[in-house]
């Protein structure tokens, strides 16, 4: 048994698709589901009652959506990750569920172990873009190139490259960790170094540098 569950709250407006993923996750050793909301509404009542790690959020939903309750939640509980599960597979909803503050965008018929994977690496405060909707990061990047100017200088040791790669490789900070033999808080340290020296505060646009910089390649 964990040290730590992760507590969980699911918010979508059909109630088979919230029975499945209780399912599916009550089968998991490190996770724990506290709550379900219907509704973005429920979704901000259910967030300042039981203090969940992760919220797994519908974009659709009627009355308020996934992207104003992702806003209002990350303003009322920063700490609390946000992942969109959604059908919406299109730019619009992409871009706005990540503006708004949500830390991982997954589409509904990905496989189960993709969106239990999703869930840890947004607890661990990282970001989780499913492979799928690489072509709108992608197209993004290509759209600001010609506006952005070439990073030059950036003054990033060695060490953060090499934790910055890892990050936009979407590990974890404990996975980065073991594989650089040093410990979380050594990772999370260079994170905040690396966000500071390259004005960054977005886990999206550390990926996105990441990719400017040929650090990763998009899948």
């Amino acid at each position: 048994m964990p040290d730590k569950l992760l507590r969980l709250l699911l918010v979508d407006d059909h109630p088979i698709v919230r029975t499945g993923l209780r399912m599916l996750f009550q089968s998991e050793p490190d996770m724990q589901v506290v709550g379900e909301a219907e509704s973005g509404g429920e979704a901000i009542a259910a967030v300042q009652e039981l203090h969940p790690d992760v919220v797994i959020m519908d974009v659709a939903m009627p009355g308020m959506g996934g992207i104003e309750a992702t806003q209002q939640i990350k303003a009322i509980s920063p700490e609390t990750a946000v992942l969109a599960l959604t059908m919406h597979e299109d730019e619009q909803y992409f871009f706005a569920m990540l503006r708004a503050g949500a830390a991982g965008y997954i589409p509904k018929r990905a496989a189960p172990d993709d969106l239990v994977s999703a869930i840890r690496v947004v607890a661990e405060g990282n970001v989780f873009l499913h492979s799928t909707l690489a072509r709108f990061l992608v197209k993004d990047i290509a759209e600001q190139k010609n506006a952005a100017s070439e990073e030059q200088g950036d003054g990033l040791t060695a060490r953060e490259i090499e934790v910055l790669t890892l990050i936009a490789e979407g590990r974890t900070s404990r996975e980065i960790a073991e594989e650089l033999v040093i410990s979380a808080k050594t990772v999370d340290r260079h994170r905040e170094n690396i966000m500071n020296k390259l004005d960054i505060h977005s886990r999206v646009e550390l990926v996105k540098y990441a990719i400017r910089r040929g650090l990763i390649q998009p899948e």
